[in-house]
C-alpha cells in the first residue's frame, strides 16, 4: 500500500468541524494494508492525506489502486463497525482520482449546524425565476427497500461493466452517516454552486430521513445516491424535483426538456438512483 500523505483536524477559520472528533481508523491500514485488523480483505490501495490545504497528520480516505468488480461494496461492509463507510469514486472522467480533486476539508462547516429546508429555500430564491415562490419541502414517503441493501445493489451497477462510471474505485471514509461523506473529505465538486459542502450534506441528511437515500458514488463534480423510497406519484415527484432544482439547478437547466415537470417524470418518479452534476 502506498501513502499519499498525512491528514488532520478540519478547521475553517475559527470553526473546528465535528467531523474531526471522530476516531479515524485509517492509520491502522498503513501497517495493515489488507485491513485484517478491521475484519477486511482489501485490495491494494492508497491512503490519501494530502489536500489542496497541504499535508494532514491523518489519512482522509482510502482508495483502491485499481478498478473494483461487482461485490466490491459488500466486501467493504464490515468496515462500518470500525467507523468507515464505503463509497465508489469515479476516477476515469478526465479529472483523475481524489488526489487531484482539490479537496478542502478545512473549508467546510458541520452539516448539523444547517437547516436543510432553509438551505433549499435560499438556493431556490437564488436560482428560480423571479417571483416564483419556494414551494416548500416534499413530505416523507412510505418506507421502501432497506436503504443499505439497495445502496449495495446500486454500487454493483457502478462497479460493473457498462455502468455510468468509467473507472470506478472502491473507497473508505471515516464518517458517521452516508450524507456526511462529501463533507468528510472536503469535496469541492459543487463549488460554483456552494462553497461549503456541509450545507449540501444537511440536505442529504434530510433526504436520508425522508427518502432513505445513501451516497454511493462521487466524482470530481458529480454525486450519485441510491433512493430506497422514491416518489411513486406525479405530485410527490414534482415536489421532490423542486428540491433537486434548488440542490443542483444544472440537472434541470441542462436537460433535454428543461422543465420541472419533465425532470420529475423522467428522473425522479420511481427512480432508485438520483444523479447530480455541477459545472
Amino acid at each position: 500500500m502506498t501513502v499519499a500523505g498525512p491528514a488532520g483536524m478540519s478547521v475553517a477559520g475559527s470553526r473546528v468541524t465535528a467531523m474531526a472528533t471522530l476516531p479515524n481508523p485509517l492509520p491502522a491500514l498503513a501497517a495493515d494494508p489488507s485491513g485484517g485488523s478491521l475484519g477486511l480483505r482489501l485490495p491494494a490501495g492508497t491512503l490519501l492525506g494530502t489536500t489542496d490545504e497541504g499535508p494532514r497528520h491523518e489519512p482522509l480516505l482510502w482508495c483502491a489502486d485499481g478498478r473494483a468488480l461487482p461485490g466490491g461494496w459488500a466486501a467493504l461492509e464490515p468496515a462500518r463497525r470500525a467507523g468507515l463507510l464505503p463509497l465508489v469514486l469515479e476516477t476515469g472522467d478526465g479529472h483523475g482520482g481524489p488526489d487531484r480533486w482539490e479537496l478542502m476539508p478545512g473549508g467546510v462547516s458541520y452539516p448539523g449546524d444547517h437547516d436543510a429546508q432553509e438551505v433549499l429555500a435560499e438556493y431556490w430564491e437564488e436560482h428560480a425565476a423571479q417571483g416564483e415562490a419556494w414551494p416548500g419541502p416534499a413530505g416523507p414517503l412510505a418506507p421502501g427497500r432497506d436503504p443499505d441493501a439497495l445502496a449495495a445493489d446500486v454500487a454493483d451497477t457502478l462497479l460493473g461493466d457498462g455502468g455510468p462510471f468509467k473507472e470506478p474505485r472502491p473507497a473508505l471514509v471515516p464518517a458517521r452517516r452516508s450524507a456526511d461523506l462529501p463533507t468528510a473529505i472536503g469535496w469541492t465538486g459543487p463549488v460554483n454552486h456552494e462553497g461549503d459542502t456541509a450545507r449540501l450534506s444537511a440536505v442529504l441528511r434530510s433526504w436520508e430521513d425522508r427518502f432513505g437515500i445513501r451516497v454511493v458514488g462521487l466524482g470530481f463534480d458529480q454525486l450519485l445516491v441510491s433512493v430506497a423510497s422514491p416518489p411513486t406519484s406525479q405530485a410527490a415527484a414534482l415536489a421532490v424535483a423542486a428540491e433537486h432544482f434548488a440542490f443542483c439547478p444544472g440537472n434541470i437547466h441542462q436537460g433535454a426538456d428543461p422543465t420541472l415537470r419533465a425532470y420529475a417524470d423522467h428522473q425522479v418518479l420511481n427512480q432508485r438512483t438520483w444523479h447530480f452534476w455541477w459545472d
